[in-house]
């Protein structure tokens, strides 16, 4: 599998100081540290794109080197092995990757990678969130502790994969690029992921044979902009408040008030994004969604969506 999926135009570093490709990488893809051979001059290469909630990212460090991290925290990393391979090792466990083959790392596993000199690697990165909200978009089984995949898997068990990731790429470099094809395609992805064997995510629907919970969502949707109280969904529901919390947490994952908290968070994630949505400024949207304290709100977004709102609005423009 010797190719590159990214070409110039996302080149970033080129023959270049692997410490300088690590800041880059602590920046854009997620923390960690690398440990190189004390002799030698290695020359790294990296190519980036960011592709709508998601990053593409081509690496290679030109040298043998280890790669480490605590952990990626809010971050899941899909990583495939183009050329030479890479040791793994984590959950009392070692797995030598070789080309065709994937690494999913999960935000809470710490990592320990060690590249061959050859070695050269493309990695997704997904926030947590966007998967979240994959998983609902679905309507599937949102797991409670989160999603969490296997870490070995083959590209033959993501038919077509490889060709979805190129034309992503070849989406990402295009001269222009509409926002919400990004989205559209950044979707799929995730719900490819999502289908892996490995993973603790049920595809069974998530309001099948519950009409409470499709009434309570179908409500929570059509009432965003107006402070819906539990006693609502209670008697919406025909439940108790102890009843009210326990369908939540089957269904959704999540308590009534997060879950209404996180839609909120979403539309208004949407329509800062689309260029063809009325938003003369974010304390307006804010407030419209019933969010007060604007402070709040920011931190709220920005550990949702990774970034300010106001950041979301400007790159739409």
């Amino acid at each position: 599998m010797d190719c590159r999926l990214l070409n110039e135009k996302s080149l970033v570093f080129a023959h270049a100081d692997p410490h300088a490709v690590s800041d880059y990488v602590n920046q854009h893809v997620g923390s960690h540290r690398i440990l190189l051979p004390r002799n030698g001059h290695p020359e790294a290469s990296l190519s980036h794109r960011t592709f709508g909630s998601l990053d593409l990212c081509q690496i290679s460090y030109g040298s043998r080197v280890q790669v480490t991290s605590p952990a990626l925290e809010t971050l899941y990393h899909l990583q495939i092995l183009l050329r030479g391979h890479c040791l793994w090792r984590g959950r009392g466990e070692e797995h030598h990757f070789t080309p065709g083959e994937l690494l999913l790392i999960n935000p809470d596993d710490p990592v320990d990678l060690t590249y061959s000199d050859d070695c050269e690697k493309f990695i997704v990165k997904l926030p947590a969130t966007f998967l979240d909200k994959a998983c609902s978009e679905n309507q599937w089984r949102h797991p409670g502790e989160g999603v969490r995949f296997a870490p070995r898997h083959r590209l033959e068990e993501l038919d077509g994969f490889v060709n979805l990731i190129s034309l992503v790429c070849q989406e990402a470099e295009a001269e222009q690029t509409i926002p919400q094809v990004q989205e559209h395609f950044a979707k799929i992805i995730a719900s490819k992921l999502l289908g892996l064997p490995g993973s603790n995510v049920s595809r069974e629907p998530l309001t099948a044979g519950c009409p409470s919970f499709e009434r309570l969502v179908e409500f929570i949707d059509n009432n965003l902009k107006q402070d819906i109280s539990l006693e609502q969904l209670a008697e919406l529901a025909h439940m108790s408040a102890r009843s009210l919390y326990a369908l939540f947490d089957k269904h959704a994952g999540t308590t009534p008030k997060h879950y209404i908290r996180q839609r909120k968070l979403e539309t208004i994630h949407a329509r800062l994004s689309d260029p063809r949505a009325s938003v003369r400024n974010v304390t307006e949207v804010a407030l419209d969604y019933g969010f007060l304290h604007l402070g709040r709100f920011s931190e709220c977004y920005k550990s949702t969506f990774g970034e300010l709102p106001s950041d979301t609005l400007r790159r739409r423009n």
